[in-house]
């Protein structure tokens, strides 16, 4: 049995959901920044944020145990890659965001269902072997892009404004999180569902940041919102570099 004290991921505490979420609203306005504000596209978006993606889950890779700063890097590469997987699928294809929730739904199914015939369990922390790691990152990926797609699919087929979308998903959050502290369902499938929502719930406040006013945002465009974003994940960054220090993980 491999040795736990290189193990590759954070803990999911109260933390991880207040990072991811920024980590999520961060996603959703970089990746709109390089292929909408720069006006750059989305085969060139697609390509520029893959490439960081995989930059970022192989320095994730090759480090032996959770490195806060990396980790976080890999997660906000997932989000911002997400994103232009969402749109390249709605937009460039024509496939539509209930398609393209449908199609990443599947994906991140099939995705779950190989790691739990191989691992017999689809626990989340700790992760310690390489296999086991990168079907996580894969998961995460499409984790993400499901959530832009149904963030999207909410504003733009089903009409709700971005503040509207955001409220929608956060409650869903909090049921779930009622629903881990008061149930017995499965803590695992829980996290999944929350995990999956976190990324609409990040995306549409994302967007409410960026959209102008005639659409339901507060029109601060796409550059300022990521900066705004990239202080406070980077702030958070430090604060679970500092914790994981001091616990000696």
């Amino acid at each position: 049995m491999e040795n736990q004290n290189f193990n590759k991921v954070t803990k999911i505490t109260l933390i991880f959901w207040l990072m991811k979420i920024v980590a999520t609203t961060l996603g959703e306005t970089l990746g709109d920044f390089i292929s909408q504000t720069l006006n750059l596209g989305y085969y060139v978006g697609i390509s520029v944020t893959a490439t960081l993606f995989l930059i970022f889950l192989a320095m994730q890779l090759a480090v032996k145990k959770y490195v806060p700063a990396i980790f976080w890097l890999v997660i906000i590469g997932t989000t911002t890659f997400g994103t232009e997987i969402s749109d390249f699928i709605d937009r460039t294809l024509k496939i539509g965001y209930a398609g393209g929730s449908a199609i990443l739904l599947t994906c991140l199914l099939i995705t779950l269902f190989l790691w739990y015939r191989k691992y017999r369990n689809l626990e989340v922390y700790p992760i310690f072997q390489r296999s086991k790691e990168i079907y996580f990152w894969i998961a995460v990926l499409f984790s993400n892009s499901l959530g832009t797609a149904f963030g999207d699919f909410l504003g733009d087929n089903l009409g709700f404004s971005y503040l509207q979308g955001a409220v929608i998903c956060g409650v869903i959050i909090l049921v779930v999180v009622l629903m881990h502290y008061f149930t017995k369902i499965n803590h695992i499938l829980l996290f999944w569902i929350a995990f999956v929502f976190t990324r609409p719930f990040g995306a549409t406040f994302g967007d409410f940041l960026t959209k102008p006013w005639a659409k339901g945002g507060l029109d601060l465009g796409t550059l300022n919102a990521s900066v705004v974003s990239i202080i406070i994940i980077s702030l958070l960054i430090f604060v679970a570099h500092r914790k994981h220090s001091q616990q000696g993980e």
